[in-house]
């Protein structure tokens, strides 16, 4: 069983895949028994909080688990999760961290240590991230990691880069409205402003906020440039630039 949050962080900026999938213990001793079946239990239970919003209620009961089983990788995962939602960087990125030693293979721990990094501004520690994630073949939303190392691929100036990244993050799904928006942020650095005008149209059309209204999404853009700040501010700016606003 498995269930997914997907969070957009900074309305379009980047995009990090939050994922808690529930453990599934082998076979113990009947001595060991009761308390990983209460590990379960209360992993289960931070999950159900964790997807309604509750976090304080999802850290008490991921507290719980990884005091009864504290090298369960799941477990600490999810207890990074609610760090990383917390804007607690730094102890989210060291739950994911302890989770990706403890399974080296664990894609989804090292997306989400990338967008750790990434909120903490280290895009080379980003990128390195993201690229574990990638290497493992059964990872199953890959669109997400090349997203976000394109994005600091982008942050870093490396555009040729940046593009490549979108482009592979486009090809494993066609439907995903983000990288279009970025690739445009990159072709517009790269000064290929038709290129940039191309797939910023095409990012509008298949966002399911705006499917082609160009007229709303600037309306959106200038409504948010009221509070953007840094990056942000920049990007947006850089948005109505392509769409020559």
């Amino acid at each position: 069983m498995r269930c997914q949050i997907r969070r957009i962080m900074n309305k379009s900026v980047f995009a990090v895949l939050l994922a808690g999938v529930l453990w599934s213990g082998g076979c113990v001793p009947p001595a060991e028994v009761a308390q990983p079946k209460e590990a379960i239990y209360h992993n289960k239970m931070g999950i159900a909080y964790l997807n309604e919003g509750k976090l304080q209620l999802a850290f008490v009961e991921f507290q719980k688990a990884i005091k009864m089983d504290p090298n369960n990788k799941e477990i600490v995962y999810n207890l990074g999760l609610v760090y990383f939602q917390l804007e607690d960087y730094v102890n989210a990125g060291q739950y994911f961290r302890k989770a990706v030693t403890l399974d080296p293979k664990f894609a989804n721990a090292y997306n989400n240590l990338g967008a750790t990094h990434m909120q903490l501004k280290q895009w080379k520690e980003a990128v390195e991230a993201f690229k574990k994630a990638l290497a493992n073949p059964l990872y199953q939303t890959p669109e997400w990691a090349f997203y976000n190392m394109g994005m600091s691929y982008y942050r870093l100036g490396d555009y040729d880069k940046a593009v490549d990244a979108f482009k592979d993050s486009i090809r494993r799904d066609k439907s995903f409205s983000l990288p279009y928006y970025a690739m445009a942020l990159a072709y517009n650095r790269l000064e290929k402003y038709g290129d940039a005008a191309e797939v910023m149209e095409r990012a509008i059309e298949i966002d399911q906020d705006y499917r082609g209204n160009r007229d709303k999404k600037i309306a959106d853009i200038r409504e948010r440039l009221y509070t953007a700040k840094g990056e942000e501010e920049t990007d947006l700016k850089d948005y109505l630039e392509i769409m020559n606003y």
